[in-house]
């Protein structure tokens, strides 16, 4: 967010002479209260600023970032999941790649038939077999997918903010959501990709 010069006046008020009232800091500029009132409105409920009834405003000593952290520490993996495009594991290349441009999905899922999720296969993984002169027709995607457990994935209960940060280390555009089995294994329960996210963050900063 980028403040007014106004807007940035009134902080250096706030942090000098705090808590102060809207009346004083108006006084101080040289403005009406009601002029201020909308610059007031957005400092405070942006987390800049915060006032108590009696006492008037005071600097939170937040930086701009530290706010946004917050704000995206409060938005969960569940609220934000997706339909998860899910093969079986004895599936050909060719049926996956089949799969994979029909759904227009980045990566697929793949479980084996007790419905644990064993491992992930993208599209970069299909050109690369097909490239590489595989019999597609015959052969099972369990050859080319990358397999528990060196596969990255979030729970139901993680934070967006966490799952950003894991797509950026891994270089990913999606990641699976999964819940843990009582056999030790786990099972998917969707996914949340990289556009999900921006749309989540780019809602944000238009509020």
């Amino acid at each position: 967010m980028e403040l007014s010069k106004r807007q940035q006046q009134i902080i250096e008020i706030v942090k000098s002479k705090g808590p102060i009232t809207g009346e004083n800091i108006a006084e101080k500029l040289n403005l009406t209260r009601a002029t201020l009132r909308p610059d007031l409105a957005i400092l405070t409920m942006s987390g800049i600023l915060e006032a108590r009834p009696r006492v008037g405003y005071y600097y939170t000593n937040k930086s701009q970032n530290k706010i946004i952290t917050e704000e995206l520490s409060k938005y969960i993996v569940k609220d934000y999941a997706s339909h998860p495009i899910i093969i079986k594991n004895g599936v050909s290349i060719y049926d996956a790649i089949c799969t994979i441009f029909m759904e227009d999905v980045s990566t697929l899922f793949i479980i084996n038939n007790k419905g644990d999720f064993v491992g992930v296969c993208s599209r970069k993984d299909l050109l690369r077999a097909s490239m590489m002169g595989e019999d597609i027709h015959t052969t099972p995607v369990d050859i080319i997918m990358t397999r528990m457990p060196n596969l990255s994935y979030v729970t139901t209960q993680d934070k967006v903010i966490t799952a950003a940060q894991l797509m950026i280390e891994k270089e990913i555009d999606s990641l699976p959501i999964v819940q843990h089995k009582q056999t030790g294994t786990v099972e998917i329960k969707g996914r949340i990709s990289k556009t999900t996210i921006t749309k989540l963050f780019v809602s944000l900063f238009k509020e």
